[in-house]
């Protein structure tokens, strides 16, 4: 038989370690399975296309994006609502009306490596070869359970092909403890399979040791959280702490010590574990123009919420509600933890060489003379990611990488698990290390209890802001019903006739809304359901 393939330029990762002749041959959706199943070299080519599955900027791919999980939380909006994303915002999420729905496509990618694990060992070739792609082809895998869990809970494992001629398709839905039990087996699995890194820059993107490890930490932190880990299980942050420790073991990575913005527009950087290396001509990847500002030609996709904006301490150390954090609010861009400078765009900065203005009829404003269609709705924008010396009149269309894993998160992770078993003693060292990096500089923290808890998650939501971990964040906490009961709000800037700002903080760009009784897991797809009878997930 022939199975259908979602089509996508081989370079669309950076992936392009085959011989040039073979990835200009036809797409494999042209080429019988007998062709492809007798050549290495071709099932390579389809491993790779399987990479998409991983989390990017690219909403078009049909997987999620990193972007849209963003606008879902309390630290971005989508101004053209893309993704649907509104529906989970505004609490209209539902089994008919979905949003950020991956049931499908994980389950397509997850039935294409299905068959890989069926045909891999009777492929002629290079058995070294075999194994990587048996490794990159596991923790991919893994990786559609690890997403399917994280959204739905327990799914059905399916590790078998199911063919047209199946009379008796009977799959129910496994716990979610049997899910994550199989995603850390796998990852187990895929660990000796893979090479520690690769010494072609076009293998960038592929799987390693270290990106298995870094998906398992990830993987058992989620699991040992409130969500799931209801009665603070103490083995299950252990096993998440030793996941953790495991990736900084490897001494393969190093804390990023340079200009913080750098960090997420140069690509191969030594924290980086594994990211998503992306053809611009192949792609059309826009996060330079998602993010920035109308007056610099940018359409204001992807936009800070005021929330986020707050969260930045002051460079004392200090939030900005804090008694002594010298916070003001008619003054509130000084002094902020470097971070803020890095990822964020406001009233007076500095970007492509001018002056951002979002004051009425300022170039950057709701009213601006040029382009106000695409301002900002809350009066800020990103520039995390956003590559001020790219042209894209000369250059085309953006070529930011978009990194899955990266040193800060497992140290994070670590010092998350550290406190949750009770080691809090160890888990602040990690966590001023991410803090006390050069290029950051921030005061050390001193904290215990519940306490370090919050403060670890407070440089989470900072360290990671616009990485896509948020909206799991606060999910897994089990804070969502507070934090995403908040309405999305941004500022009004008031231009005053002496050339001084007021800034005022009553604009309303989004009235959101949380359901504890359901949202915490997505619905299973209606259409999913009339064709599988599964349990559906409560209250949808």
């Amino acid at each position: 038989m022939k199975f259908k393939n979602i089509i996508i330029a081989l370079s669309f990762m950076g992936l392009v370690s085959c011989k040039k002749d073979l990835l200009d041959s036809k797409p494999l959706n042209l080429i019988s399975d007998e062709t492809l199943w007798s050549d290495v070299n071709l099932v390579e080519k389809f491993v790779n296309e399987k990479y998409v599955v991983l989390p990017h900027f690219y909403m078009y791919s049909g997987v999620p994006s990193h972007l849209g999980y963003a606008a879902a939380s309390d630290e971005t909006y989508a101004k053209f609502l893309y993704e649907n994303v509104n529906r989970i915002t505004t609490g209209a999420l539902s089994a008919d009306l979905l949003a950020l729905d991956s049931w499908t496509v994980d389950y397509n990618y997850i039935r294409e490596l299905n068959v890989f694990f069926s045909k891999i060992e009777s492929v002629p070739g290079d058995q070294g070869k075999k194994n990587r792609l048996k490794g990159e082809a596991t923790f991919l895998r893994a990786y559609c359970y690890f997403d399917l869990a994280s959204k739905y809970g327990g799914v059905p494992l399916i590790t078998k092909v199911y063919n047209a001629t199946d009379q008796n398709f009977v799959e129910k839905r496994a716990s979610y403890e049997e899910v994550i039990k199989f995603v850390v087996d796998e990852l187990d699995k895929a660990v000796p399979l893979l090479p520690l890194s690769y010494s072609a820059n076009l293998d960038l993107g592929r799987a390693t040791k270290g990106a298995a490890l870094a998906l398992k930490s990830r993987t058992l932190l989620y699991a040992a959280s409130p969500l799931w880990n209801t009665n603070n299980d103490q083995t299950k942050w252990k096993a998440a702490a030793d996941a953790a420790k495991a990736v900084i073991d490897m001494n393969q990575y190093v804390l990023y010590q340079g200009d913080y913005h750098n960090l997420f527009i140069q690509p191969d950087l030594p924290e980086v574990i594994i990211g998503y290396h992306i053809d611009p001509i192949k792609t059309n990847a826009y996060s330079d123009t998602f993010f920035s500002p109308c007056g610099s030609n940018g359409y204001s996709a992807y936009i800070p919420t005021q929330h986020i904006v707050d969260q930045f301490e002051m460079k004392n150390g200090k939030m900005i509600t804090e008694t002594g954090s010298g916070y003001s609010d008619q003054n509130p861009y000084i002094d902020r933890d470097p971070r803020f400078y890095a990822n964020i765009l406001y009233n007076g900065a500095q970007f492509k060489g001018r002056t951002l203005a979002y004051y009425d009829k300022g170039a950057d404003s709701r009213t601006a003379p040029v382009n106000a269609g695409n301002a900002s709705n809350t009066c800020y924008n990103w520039k995390k990611y956003n590559d001020e010396t790219h042209n894209e009149a000369i250059e085309g269309e953006s070529k930011t990488p978009f990194i899955i894993f990266r040193l800060s998160e497992i140290y994070l992770n670590y010092a998350e698990a550290l406190n949750g078993a009770g080691n809090d003693g160890e888990a602040i060292i990690w966590l001023n290390k991410i803090r006390q990096r050069t290029g950051v500089n921030m005061p050390a923290v001193s904290a215990t209890g519940t306490d370090l808890r919050d403060k670890i998650r407070h440089e989470r939501e900072v360290e990671l802001c616009l990485e896509g971990h948020r909206f799991f964040d606060v999910r897994r906490w089990k804070i969502a019903e507070i934090t995403d009961n908040k309405n999305a709000m941004g500022v009004n800037v008031i231009k005053n006739a002496n050339g001084s700002f007021t800034y005022d903080y009553s604009l309303l760009v989004e009235t959101r809304k949380f359901d504890a009784t359901k949202h915490y897991l997505f619905p299973i797809p209606k259409y999913e359901l009339d064709k599988v009878k599964l349990v559906q997930n409560p209250n949808y």
